[in-house]
């Protein structure tokens, strides 16, 4: 019996993994996206842009809801025709989507990584907690915290990783082993949420290659 309990802990202990390809389209759910299969920079990948400068793309996978863990998936964004000047290539993944809409969100800012402006360089990579924390809010309240720099490009892929345990997350980006940027305390606090894809106005996303490993 007591090994029997013994096995069983460490089952539930075991993180479960999950992998996903979003380029087959299959159990998508797109919230103001218009969304396509392409190969894209050599990938099989989703494209995903806004269908209105007014709101932002997102795109809910078919994947279990997460709480702690790891989400790996390679990204790249890059600035749509015609967009403003304001436009970055805005490009980045969800967790913890609630039913209200309330989400946790890392996101890149392509056109910002190799700017010859260091203060646009330090703004290449952003953590947001919609809709109460809008990156403005957090720039102005906690400058640089939710924030940081890392070498990307328009256009290219960039290889992301996030990992979630309770109210802390860190990113890392280019298969560092060093976290990008760190938070420690996420400001809808400890909950689970579905994944999702998200691309902000004046951008355009490429995503391949998504896999969970969920953790108790």
């Amino acid at each position: 019996m007591i090994r029997l309990a013994s096995i069983l802990i460490a089952l539930a202990a075991t993180p479960s993994s999950t992998s996903f390809d979003p380029s087959t389209e299959r159990g998508l759910t797109p919230h103001h996206a218009l969304i396509a299969s392409e190969t894209f920079a050599g990938a099989q990948s989703l494209r995903v842009t806004p269908v209105d400068a007014a709101h932002d793309a997102v795109i809910e996978l078919p994947l279990p809801k997460f709480r702690n863990g790891s989400i790996t998936l390679n990204i790249a964004g890059e600035v749509a025709p015609n967009a403003d000047a304001g436009s970055r290539g805005f490009v980045g993944l969800i967790f913890r989507l609630q039913d209200d809409g309330r989400f946790e969100c890392f996101y890149l800012r392509p056109t910002n990584g190799r700017a010859d402006d260091q203060l646009r360089r330090n703004h290449s990579l952003q953590y947001v907690s919609e809709p109460e924390y809008p990156w403005e809010r957090l720039r102005k309240e906690t400058p640089g915290q939710y924030e940081s720099y890392a070498d990307i490009q328009p256009g290219k892929w960039v290889p992301m990783r996030i990992e979630v345990t309770g109210v802390k997350a860190r990113l890392y980006v280019n298969g560092a082993s060093q976290p990008s940027l760190i938070v420690n305390d996420l400001k809808h606090g400890d909950t689970t949420g579905e994944i999702a894809l998200w691309v902000g106005p004046g951008s355009i996303g490429h995503f391949s290659a998504v896999g969970v490993a969920a953790a108790p």
